[in-house]
């Protein structure tokens, strides 16, 4: 993994594309370079499929850290630090939720040096009352296509019921 293939997994990300064409316009990396790159990753693994899913672990991000945030209440304010805590590099996930926490915080890390600065990060968000953080120690399921997880007959169910 080198800086080239971050650049164009990044754009890929960015563009919400994995067309050669627009990777090399976005990157200034030539087209060529960027299909044969592609290629490679898919080969080697890091590219998971044709959607170009990305396998976190291969990109050295095998931390995964769930966080409870409880924050101070406030008019508007599950959307002002929500933001704030979205803006944290690191950051892939933010919920806002009803009951004793306030946002579930779902972050992809490399180590603990970056796991402690995601932490200092949380708390110095003035709003920010209390966190807590779990590392998850074996993924049992991370399905990046909710709709693979219902039935064809409950998808049209729930179609039908709008």
């Amino acid at each position: 993994m080198d800086e080239r293939n971050v650049r164009i997994l990044q754009a890929v990300a960015e563009l919400g594309t994995g067309s050669p064409d627009e990777i090399a316009e976005y990157t200034d990396i030539p087209k060529s370079t960027v299909h044969y790159r592609l290629s490679k990753l898919k080969e080697d693994g890091v590219v998971t499929n044709d959607l170009l899913d990305v396998d976190l672990e291969q990109l050295g991000l095998d931390i995964t850290v769930v966080t409870e945030v409880t924050a101070e209440y406030d008019e508007q304010y599950h959307e002002e630090v929500g933001e704030k805590l979205a803006d944290i590099e690191g950051v892939n996930q933010v919920y806002f939720t009803m009951g004793d926490t306030d946002f579930i915080v779902i972050s992809h890390l490399s180590d603990r040096k970056m796991v402690h600065r995601l932490i200092s990060d949380y708390e110095s968000i003035d709003e920010v009352v209390r966190t807590s953080s779990q590392f998850v120690v074996e993924t049992v399921k991370n399905e990046s296509y909710p709709l693979n997880d219902f039935e064809f007959d409950t998808l049209i169910e729930a179609v039908d019921d709008d």
